[in-house]
């Protein structure tokens, strides 16, 4: 069976893992590795996972409208409400 040896990971995430560990009644090698095992079966749902770019890019168009931008602003405008509470605040 092979070892791995992990050099340079943050005192932060050591810490979190530390406490995973203990949490589940791990040692920090077992919890390690159960965390490696756990993403492996899961990878796939991690590489369909679209990036926020690409559901920016599918959102590009979704927002035409036939109506102007007059009539647009003319819509908004009528849906709003005065508030007394906001008038007083100026």
């Amino acid at each position: 069976m092979a070892n791995l040896q992990i050099k340079g990971i943050e005192d932060a995430l050591y810490a979190q893992i530390k406490y995973l560990a203990a949490a589940e009644n791990r040692s920090i090698s077992q919890q390690v590795l159960f965390l490696v095992k756990a993403y492996m079966a899961n990878k796939k749902q991690f590489r369909t996972a679209k990036t926020a770019a690409q559901v920016l890019l599918e959102l590009s168009g979704s927002w035409e409208d036939s109506r102007g931008e007059e009539e647009i602003v003319a819509q908004i405008k009528s849906a709003r409400k005065n508030s007394r509470k906001l008038m007083e605040e100026f």
